[in-house]
């Protein structure tokens, strides 16, 4: 079993004897979110920590959005809600990029490809992405 979905069982159990409401539902959606993307495809397999990331990453944009709608609905105890949980998700995430780190790996990757006008885009992108690995 990866390391992050035993610190999310771990947590899971640790919110349910410090009865933690917003953190053991958050949990629990989140677990259940990684075991409907272990099982889904042709055959089960166990994710690795990288994707289960990448689950979460999912779980936490929804989280987001659905905040902004709840927010533009005027509802703003289910949009307090969503932002909970959402904060309780990004625990689990990498801590994401400033704005001048980000610039900085962009400007690196111009330097590396040798890249020049709008058309290279692609290129820069292709050597960018794999760097930041879904912390931007």
């Amino acid at each position: 079993m990866s390391a992050l979905k035993d610190k999310l069982k771990a947590d899971l159990t640790a919110s349910l004897k410090g009865r933690d409401e917003v953190r053991l539902r958050t949990i629990r959606m989140a677990l259940a979110a990684v075991n409907v993307e272990e099982v889904s495809g042709k055959e089960s397999r166990e994710l690795t920590d990288d994707e289960i990331v990448k689950v979460l990453t999912k779980e936490a944009k929804k989280r987001r959005e659905a905040a902004e709608a709840f927010r533009n609905a005027g509802r703003s105890e289910q949009a307090q809600a969503e932002l909970d949980e959402q904060a309780v998700l990004e625990e689990y995430l990498p801590a994401q990029l400033s704005d001048d780190e980000l610039a900085a790996l962009v400007d690196a990757a111009i330097a590396e490809t040798g890249a020049s006008g709008p058309q290279a885009m692609g290129q820069v992108m292709k050597a960018v992405n794999p760097k930041v690995a879904g912390r931007a």
